[in-house]
């Protein structure tokens, strides 16, 4: 019954994502190439609209109970999807996406979700009070979610190092017999794979802040709820490529005298491209 389940939804994500390629342009859901873009032709954004819509709609149809139960971390994850819906839209600054985030971890601390320890070091457990746990959640969570955001530079690379990252969770659901975090993971990873068959290169759609913040959050959720089962420190280590690359850029940009909120081309990804393409030439070249 799951695997009908993950078929349907794989299927249901990937027919949404094909509507708001059709309807990109009527929607303004389109990702113009600027100084940044690895592209030179207009491409429709905004699939995530699509492929969380088909997450939403299927946990509401097969998983309702679970929805019912958990609707605090459901009702955090729409918010952010939201902004995220109006960012591909309008553009939002990144302070007001800031506060959202916020907001939806404030939803998850009022109903007792938020990082109130790191664990144990050295025999000392290192446990938080309410007014350090709550805080230090929103940086935490907003710092990767954003993290994520920024790595969706090129096609296919946010989607690909999420769906590693889910798969761990799986893993960890099903070791640990965590119902929510096996049906969480599943249910992302099958409307991930209905989005990336259409984002591969050359991509026909790009996810968007309603994709990629969305799945952000619903990563940083994921993690919250796997530090009942395992040690904090190794959620860092899984999430150690966005969040170092995040550091980085934003220490680069300081260092250099500019906001580290201003986008500019010195993420990993872009780093990688650059070299690949001075190879390529070479190659012609010497050819």
């Amino acid at each position: 019954m799951i695997l009908l389940q993950i078929f349907l939804l794989t299927l249901f994500s990937y027919i949404l994502v094909k509507i708001v390629i059709k309807y990109a342009h009527e929607l303004r859901f389109l990702d113009i190439p600027n100084e940044r873009s690895h592209h030179c032709d207009i491409i429709p954004s905004g699939a995530g609209l699509g492929f969380i819509s088909a997450f939403f709609i299927m946990i509401t149809l097969f998983e309702f109970e679970l929805l019912l139960t958990n609707w605090y971390y459901f009702l955090s994850i729409f918010v952010v999807f939201i902004i995220g819906i109006i960012d591909d839209r309008f553009e939002v600054s990144a302070r007001w996406k800031f506060i959202v985030i916020f907001f939806s971890v404030f939803i998850l601390w009022l109903n007792g979700v938020s990082i109130d320890t790191l664990g144990i070091w050295f025999g000392y457990d290192l446990s938080f009070s309410w007014w350090i746990a709550l805080p230090f959640s929103m940086f935490a969570i907003a710092g990767f979610t954003n993290a994520l955001n920024l790595i969706d530079g090129i096609d296919g690379l946010s989607s690909s190092v999420s769906l590693v990252i889910l798969f761990f969770f799986l893993f960890l659901g099903i070791e640990y017999h965590d119902n929510f975090i096996i049906k969480i993971s599943l249910y992302t990873i099958a409307t991930l794979i209905g989005f990336i068959i259409l984002n591969w290169h050359p991509a026909k759609i790009f996810m968007g802040d309603s994709g990629s913040l969305t799945l952000g959050f619903i990563i940083s959720v994921l993690a919250l709820k796997s530090i009942e089962h395992i040690h904090p420190i190794g959620i860092l280590y899984l999430a150690a490529i966005p969040l170092l690359d995040t550091l980085v850029v934003m220490v680069r940009r300081i260092r250099r005298g500019k906001s580290p909120f201003k986008p500019d081309k010195t993420h990993i990804h872009h780093i990688l491209v650059k070299f690949f393409d001075m190879n390529v030439k070479k190659k012609q070249f010497y050819f």
